[in-house]
């Protein structure tokens, strides 16, 4: 949204902190620095290879580099490959070029069977071994997984863990960063007649130690004009439940409200937007809480975010009304 004025501005217990406390200040937003000896980022150290993960490495395909499940093919000489590959190579072995035919490596099939590796996401955390036929689907559920980039406005393949994604959003697509539980959204548009898909502005808020990303955005409905916000959870769906969010947005002395738990990263934006898990404003009460002559969008979205107790009945929830 080039031509928009937008403002975000956290409000109540906000923090703002300039350059200078910066320099002498831990901040929940400073980007997490390497040291080029094998860490992953946010993650742990390599550990020594031991000789079942030499066991692995055999089972890496060599085209794709991923791994190798039956039927694993070879050629005479020996050399293998995993059965996705085979018809990308036009039935020629990728090391020594001769036919590959229908040969299977029964016998590396059958040391897979007996594999017992960790999870490829040991170095983000995850404590767990697995079979090795069991491994892939544990990996691809795994809560230690990176996630993906929440921005929006592009298609970044950028994944990590929450630290370095809050690093990433900062310093590679410039969001807003703000530490507090509670905000003041203005959205202004010059011609609220003109809606593209997707016209649209994300903040990240820090607060109860954890991330949040913020939403914004107009799009077309249908024929109809809408603009929806929205609040994402930096980590994993079990964690999103213990929070809740609210947002208002009115005007003379009418308002909407809405109240939800924000939905975890996990879920793209896309999934979150378009099952219409947020406030909803269509254009035409956007215009009437602009007032004036209703030529120009003036909305004012207000929320907080708060961390639910749980009470001995795990049926029953207790707000906190403690802020972060």
């Amino acid at each position: 949204m080039e031509s928009d004025n937008i403002e975000c501005i956290s409000v109540s217990e906000a923090m703002v902190v300039d350059d200078e406390e910066v320099a002498h200040v831990p901040h929940p937003f400073l980007k997490p620095h390497g040291d080029g000896s094998g860490t992953v980022a946010g993650g742990g150290r390599s550990p020594v290879m031991s000789p079942a993960t030499r066991v692995h490495e055999l089972l890496e395909c060599p085209v794709c580099t991923n791994s190798m499940y039956p039927p694993i093919h070879q050629c005479h000489n020996g050399h293998t490959l995993c059965s996705a590959c085979k018809s990308r190579v036009h039935n020629r072995c990728p090391t020594c070029r001769q036919e590959l035919g229908d040969i299977r490596c029964l016998a590396l099939e059958k040391v897979a069977e007996s594999l017992e590796l960790p999870c490829r996401y040991f170095s983000l955390g995850c404590p767990e071994i697995f079979p090795y036929y069991s491994k892939l689907q544990h990996e691809a559920w795994c809560n230690f997984r990176p996630y993906n980039c929440p921005y929006a406005g592009s298609e970044c393949s950028v994944v990590g863990d929450i630290p370095f994604l809050v690093a990433h959003l900062r310093d590679d697509h410039k969001v807003d960063m703000h530490i507090g539980s509670t905000f003041n959204h203005r959205y202004v548009k010059s011609n609220p007649r003109e809606v593209e898909n997707a016209t649209w502005m994300l903040t990240v808020f820090h607060c109860y130690g954890q991330y949040f990303c913020l939403h914004f955005e107009a799009f077309q409905l249908g024929v109809a004009p809408v603009y929806m916000t929205f609040l994402r959870f930096m980590g994993d769906e079990t964690e999103a439940r213990h929070y809740s969010y609210s947002l208002e947005v009115g005007s003379s002395g009418r308002k909407l409200i809405w109240e939800g738990t924000p939905r975890s990263i996990r879920d793209s934006h896309r999934k979150v937007r378009d099952s219409h898990d947020g406030l909803i404003i269509q254009r035409n009460m956007a215009l009437f809480f602009s007032g004036g002559d209703r030529k120009e969008l003036k909305l004012r979205v207000t929320g907080r975010i708060w961390k639910e107790q749980q009470n001995s009945d795990p049926a029953v929830h207790i707000p906190n009304p403690c802020s972060s």
